[in-house]
């Protein structure tokens, strides 16, 4: 079937489809997701295991080592590294690409499983290891719940109210409270008052536990039913505790538990985290989206239930938004959105004053309807609205134009040479819809590089490739179908008779020009392998980098305190920093977190793990390119002000990021030989701070020791006192953060009952000689200094890391007045030069690792793509100096692509480089196109000279056209953060590329077909 024929016979059918087309498309727009940026999966897990009262190194080598030894039995590993802390042990797991979010389900219950398997080989005391999957769930929109004169439990019942309700809400998947310091019940017992009364802890801890224990009180038949039997008793107030009965050493007499402690209710001390906003304590709320719905119907919903709360909101209590990404999706695709009008809008006017009016006109009616019908297709491809998306069809606008500017170009041509519309049509498109069909396929191919890469980059920007080939295939279509049929119904015979286009000064120069380079074919090739050279040469001063910075208005502020500072003393100085930030007139609004980070708001905000020393601000402006200018100044505070701190500035991210720019990492066996390494290669990054003033935070990620309070049990004697190293360290925990004695039941909260003695007994950690051990054998307290042999205080590391099963620390920093890629390069050959012992070796991390990563796994796939484009080349013209010819050409991209990022000061990243691969498909296409012209006036029997400069000139048009739509068409990506070095790569390499195709490419074709003018 002449699908093309079959257009022309029968138009109503093309105008009613093509309006159904147009219905469905607007249809498709309005219902397609929305996000701010495409989802891509975080295919890590975090497996905590709480083990209280061991030391860094107990956790590591009695719970971290059992539990990596049977998560490296997992054949979905791909890495794994942990950090053992006091009392917690902290394992990180990631996943190999290949497995996705519908598969990594059923690798995470694996990985449950053979923690359980383990669970019997861990020590007594430790607790059940619990499993984290969720780790890379995204709370999209974040609340800070404030309340002027309400207490932290007030606000947080408020919350748990809202969680309750905003549950039902419309594509909410989850609703996270963070910054709670829950409550507990502390009973204070004084150890000499026990000790005269000869009552232990243990009396008392069993007493607590006998009485609140639930249990079983069974059911009795009762006129054919059964009625359940339940016994009263268990705590229900404070009081009731205190009414307690105990017996002491006179086991006849009851003592009540009030009157030998005393009871009183408040936070858990010390407090895990803390969140403030503006300076007032807050709670964070985040509420996540049910993965591939639309965010903004979400936050609409949210939206609507908050109002409707809002009756039953108390007086005072305000939730305001840190991160609503349903209105950011609106703004970021409504600008989005304009970008593509302003796109096309570019691309038709290019097309109406270099085209004429109705070819402008037929143009602008098919890309629209291509348009409308691609995003029917990622509709039923489940392809959201998002940033890479979007930016995709901007992308793709130049080339959607390509295929039907050829056609009818091609008809009108036909047509002025006398030919009837008709037959001009179906002549023109059978010459060219399989050289069109194979020439978009190898534009498609090009991108495909970008869906085959199965990395967190790949999949962050799969859509780009799925939006692209989408769109390029429908155009094909719409070219040989609805092209030809408007050309004969819009084309006036006055186009017809209308002057040869090519007769005019212009295209007279280009054919003397184009003689000119064919006679002198050498100096032509010569001097643009000449210009490749320069251009290689000057590429190195193009900044790299991997993905740019937001352009949102928030940036963070990182800051660490002496690793093991209390906590309270944390919060006290991040009360101060958040009070001098601002105070700066542009400054808004800052959200301070303490001890831990806040919930994963974007995807790009990485999590920090719980730490007393930690602080991190969320920083509020006015405008985001403020930020730039403020940053300094704020450094500078921090430095004056606080200099023993450290601190890190940073704005978010757009895209796949890493916690630290610049990662050298040290792996092997002794800890004293990392640190040594460590320390040297902490002193090189100093160096390039002090002299080139190019980087800043520089640290290492064990931190500094800390002081360690060692207490050496005298074995012999302890045992004679009948006393385990258990005991003696439950005594000391109880003396100094208390132990849980059992639960107290309030609705559905559980209050721990925390014993400890009151505060003037653990004030200092010289009271430790003053601590009772309770012998169960004995049934007498022992003064602890009779089974120590000594107390001493000694330094230690406070956080043990590994990196698959090896000791690994990390010397890290920043860079400062440059980019990461930059820095690595310039430090990279002094860090290598560092003189490693035999067993210890280096590994890059950082954004050289994130980068060198996606590029590999990117590049892997493109020779598989070239491979395929040749092939493609050579099927369609059945000789191999063709493939050749369009080949050749393709390095010399590198010439455009330079320059233009020279010129425009861009650097070359990421995106950049899917500009250049993206750029191999467009240049290739226009490259077949004019081919496939020359072969078809060599067919016609014309001289092979001849026929190759009329066969250039009649491409002109359709070349340039192609060429310059599609540039002009990517200003309004050159102003987007994300797109911008792409849009230059592809500005530049392709203003460069119409110059190849229109030039080198017959120059080349001369050369290797050995054609020369007749004279």
């Amino acid at each position: 079937m002449n699908i093309t024929k079959y257009s022309i016979e029968n138009p109503i059918v093309i105008y009613t489809l093509t309006l159904f087309a147009i219905i469905g498309g607007v249809l498709a727009y309005l219902n397609l997701g929305k996000l701010e940026d495409p989802e891509f999966t975080i295919k890590q897990a975090v497996i905590m295991t709480q083990y209280p009262g061991a030391t860094a190194l107990e956790v590591e080598q009695e719970v971290t080592d059992k539990l990596e030894i049977a998560i490296q039995q997992l054949k979905q590993l791909d890495k794994i590294w942990s950090e053992s802390k006091p009392g917690v042990s902290i394992i990180h797991v990631e996943m190999q690409d290949k497995f996705d979010k519908e598969s990594l389900p059923q690798v995470w219950d694996e990985l449950r499983r053979k923690i359980g398997d383990v669970r019997s080989d861990l020590p007594s005391g430790c607790n059940d290891p619990i499993v984290n999957d969720d780790f890379g769930d995204v709370y999209g929109v974040y609340f800070a719940l404030t309340g002027d004169g309400y207490t932290l439990k007030e606000l947080y019942d408020y919350a748990k109210l809202l969680r309750k309700e905003l549950l039902l809400c419309t594509n909410v998947a989850k609703v996270g409270i963070n910054g709670y310091t829950p409550e507990a019940i502390y009973l204070e017992m004084p150890r000499a008052k026990m000790a005269q009364l000869g009552i232990t802890p243990a009396n008392i801890f069993g007493a607590i536990n006998d009485q609140n224990l639930v249990g079983n009180g069974g059911s009795v038949e009762y006129n054919n039913h059964y009625i359940t039997i339940n016994s009263s008793g268990t705590f229900d107030s404070i009081e009731s505790i205190s009414n307690l009965l105990i017996s002491g050493s006179d086991a006849e007499k009851l003592i009540r538990l009030g009157d030998l402690v005393t009871f009183h209710r408040s936070y858990y001390e010390p407090a895990q985290s803390l969140m403030e906003s503006n300076g007032q304590k807050a709670l964070g709320i985040g509420i996540s989206t049910i993965p591939g719905t639309n965010v903004v119907v979400m936050g609409e919903a949210v939206e609507k239930k908050l109002e409707e709360l809002k009756d039953l909101t108390p007086v005072g209590i305000e939730l305001k938004p840190i991160y609503f990404q349903s209105q950011i999706v609106t703004e970021s695709i409504n600008g989005f959105v304009i970008n593509l009008v302003e796109a096309i809008i570019i691309v038709v006017v290019l097309l109406f004053i270099f085209m004429g009016r109705h070819e402008g006109l037929i143009i602008g009616l098919v890309l629209l309807v291509t348009i409308l019908i691609t995003f029917v297709g990622m509709l039923y491809m489940e392809v959201n609205l998002q940033r890479i998306s979007l930016g995709a069809l901007i992308i793709a606008l130049g080339m959607l134009v390509d295929n039907a500017i050829v056609v009818a170009e091609g008809i009108v041509i036909k047509m002025q040479r006398g030919v009837e519309k008709k037959l001009a049509a179906e002549q023109t498109v059978k010459e060219t819809q399989w050289p069109l069909l194979g020439a978009t396929i190898i534009a498609i191919i090009a991108f495909s590089a970008i869906s085959l890469s199965q990395d967190s980059s790949g999949e962050f920007l799969g859509s780009l490739f799925k939006v692209i080939a989408l769109s390029l295939l429908i155009s094909w279509v719409t070219a040989i179908t609805l092209t030809p049929l408007l050309c004969i119904q819009l084309i006036t015979k006055k186009d017809a008779n209308a002057k040869d286009p090519h007769d005019n000064f212009f295209f007279k120069l280009y054919a003397k020009l184009l003689k000119k380079c064919i006679n002198h074919r050498y100096i032509v090739i010569t001097f643009m392998l000449t210009l490749l050279v320069i251009s290689g040469y000057c590429f190195k001063f193009v900044d790299q980098t991997f993905f740019p910075s937001s352009t949102r208005n928030i940036f963070l502020v990182d800051i660490w305190l002496r690793e093991g500072t209390h906590i309270d003393q944390t919060n006290k100085i991040a009360h101060e920093i958040a009070e001098k930030l601002r105070q700066n007139e542009h400054i808004t609004d800052t959200i301070q977190f303490t001890g831990s980070g806040g919930q994963r708001f974007t995807l790009t905000y990485s999590v920090e793990s719980p730490n007393t020393s930690f602080i991190e601000f969320l920083v509020y402006t006015d405008d985001y390119k403020i930020i730039d200018s403020l940053i300094p100044g704020i450094n500078q505070m921090l430095l004056e002000e606080y200099p023993e701190v450290q601190s890190n500035i940073k704005k978010m991210d757009i895209g796949p990021s890493t916690k630290s720019k610049i990662e050298a990492r040290f792996i092997g066996s002794d800890p004293n030989i990392l640190h040594e390494l460590a320390n040297k290669a902490k002193s090189i990054y100093a160096d390039y701070g002090l002299n080139n003033g190019i980087t800043r935070f520089i640290r290492d990620d064990w931190r500094t020791p800390v002081e360690s309070l060692e207490v050496e049990i005298a074995e012999s004697r302890a045992r004679n006192a009948g006393l385990s190293r258990p005991d003696i360290n439950q005594a000391i925990a109880t003396n100094y953060t208390g132990s849980i004695t059992g639960l107290f039941r309030e609705g559905d909260e559980m209050l721990p009952i925390i014993a400890r003695p009151p505060k003037n007994e653990r004030d200092e950690f010289s009271d430790i000689a003053d601590i009772l051990v309770w012998s169960k054998i004995h049934g007498k307290p022992v003064p602890i200094t009779q089974v120590v042999d000594n107390i001493s205080l000694k330094w230690k590391d406070n956080i043990i890391r590994r990196r698959n099963r090896q000791h690994c620390i990390t010397a890290q920093c920043e860079p400062n007045n440059t980019t990461a890629i930059n820095l690595y390069n310039k430090i990279k050959g002094d860090i290598e030069a560092i003189e490693l012992p035999i067993g210890y070796h280096l590994e890059w991390g950082g954004e050289a690792e994130s980068s060198a990563e996606a590029q590999e796994k990117l590049l892997s796939k493109f020779p598989l793509a070239l491979i395929s484009m040749f092939t493609i080349s050579l099927l369609l013209f059945k000789t191999i100096r063709h493939p050749i010819i369009i080949f050749l050409g393709l390095p010399l991209c590198i010439i455009g692509i330079t320059w233009g990022l020279l010129a425009f000061g861009a650097p070359f990243s990421f995106t950049a480089l899917l500009g250049f691969l993206s750029l191999t498909g467009m240049l290739i296409k226009n490259e077949i196109v004019l081919l496939e012209q020359i072969n078809l006036e060599v067919d016609l029997g014309k001289e092979p000279f001849t026929a190759i400069i009329e066969a250039s000139i009649s491409r002109v048009r359709p070349v340039c056209m192609a060429a310059f739509t599609t540039v002009l068409g990517m200003i309004p990506l050159v102003f987007d953060a994300f797109f911008q070095s792409l849009s230059v790569t592809i500005m530049g390499g392709l203003t460069f590329a119409t110059v190849l195709t229109l030039i080198f490419v017959p120059v080349i074709y001369a050369t290797l077909f050995r054609v020369k003018e007749k004279k």
